[in-house]
């Protein structure tokens, strides 16, 4: 804009990195190449990502989500989402005679591998993370008698282990860096020789986007993120932005959910993403923003991103063949051509 062009004054802030991580840019492409692969339908145990868009976009392209291994018919195809599960769901899979793709982020595999580790050392594990959260649910069935979830710095008066000396805690990859934290040390002053993971659990991309939101929430009045109510690592961007100083934080799915007295004495704006929200919801924002007069973009950067993950192995087999004979096998009558 030149010199003498008045300006609005107003302004947005869009946070980089935002959006897709890595995890979720895998498990999504998975449905996506099963359905290409294999055909219509392939069943999808749990939401594959917290994102209410990129599933009913499945749900069109004939993905079929369930909640349970038992809901879905034998000799089918069944997905495990990024969030993971406990071996149970594994052995439920067999059991009801089901091909299976395993879409479990790496870095969650990482804290399920962590969690056997230390059972086997016979540690107590003290796990951070949301009680019902499909990801605390996968890690606590790794090892689920050694296991206690602390859910927030409040959790930590309650907490009882066999052996002082001998605990470990663990985390969800999504939570707020601050507040997992805050409950670390509380646990590391009710007891002293409590020891840490190898490497923090919570992972990359929540670390980074929570890292850009801080930068903006110091400099904008109102941050809208783009996620889901159900996705734990949206949900901490909207806490990370309000103690970061902006006076008002939301979460919402769609642009259309913005509400226009949201503005009101608002000068600068912030615009953010989960990790499980494709940039074409925050492209809607950002149009919904220009016509409200927010027309100056400028980046928040805080981190570079070029993480990625190949895709699940089980997408190089042809799964319908072995789930036929999964269900051959139980009636002894082999498919013919074999």
């Amino acid at each position: 804009m030149g010199g003498m062009t008045a300006s609005t004054g107003r302004r947005v802030l869009l946070a980089a990195p935002r959006g897709y991580c890595a995890g979720v840019d895998r498990a999504v492409i998975a449905v996506e190449k099963a359905l290409e692969q294999y055909g219509a339908p392939i069943y999808v145990r749990h939401e594959i990502v917290h994102n209410k868009y990129v599933v009913q976009t499945l749900e069109k392209k004939g993905a079929i989500f369930v909640e349970r291994t038992a809901e879905v018919p034998e000799g089918s195809i069944v997905m495990f989402s990024a969030h993971g599960v406990a071996p149970v769901v594994h052995d439920e899979a067999a059991a009801g005679k089901l091909a299976t793709i395993d879409a479990t982020c790496p870095l969650v595999t990482k804290v399920h591998k962590e969690a056997v580790r230390f059972a086997d050392d016979d540690y107590d594990i003290l796990l951070i993370g949301h009680e019902g959260h499909e990801e605390v649910i996968g890690t606590s069935g790794e090892a689920p008698d050694h296991i206690t979830l602390v859910d927030g710095p409040g959790d930590v008066a309650k907490v009882e282990v066999r052996d002082p000396s001998r605990v470990v805690w663990l985390s969800q990859t999504t939570l707020s860096v601050d507040e997992t934290m805050e409950t670390v040390d509380a646990l590391k002053e009710k007891f002293p020789q409590l020891i840490s993971p190898p490497s923090d659990d919570i992972c990359y991309a929540t670390q980074n986007r929570q890292l850009a939101v801080k930068q903006m929430g110091e400099q904008a009045e109102l941050v809208i993120v783009v996620g889901s109510r159900n996705s734990s690592n949206s949900v901490r961007l909207v806490e990370v932005a309000k103690l970061a100083g902006a006076r008002e934080a939301y979460l919402v799915d769609f642009a259309d959910e913005i509400d226009d007295s949201w503005f009101e004495g608002v000068s600068t704006v912030g615009v953010t993403s989960g990790a499980s929200v494709p940039e074409i919801l925050v492209e809607q924002v950002l149009e919904y923003l220009t016509t409200h007069g927010y027309e100056d973009v400028e980046l928040v950067k805080a981190a570079e991103e070029s993480i990625t993950f190949s895709l699940p192995k089980e997408l190089r087999r042809d799964l319908r063949a072995e789930a036929a004979a999964l269900v051959a096998q139980r009636t002894g009558n082999t498919p013919s051509g074999e």
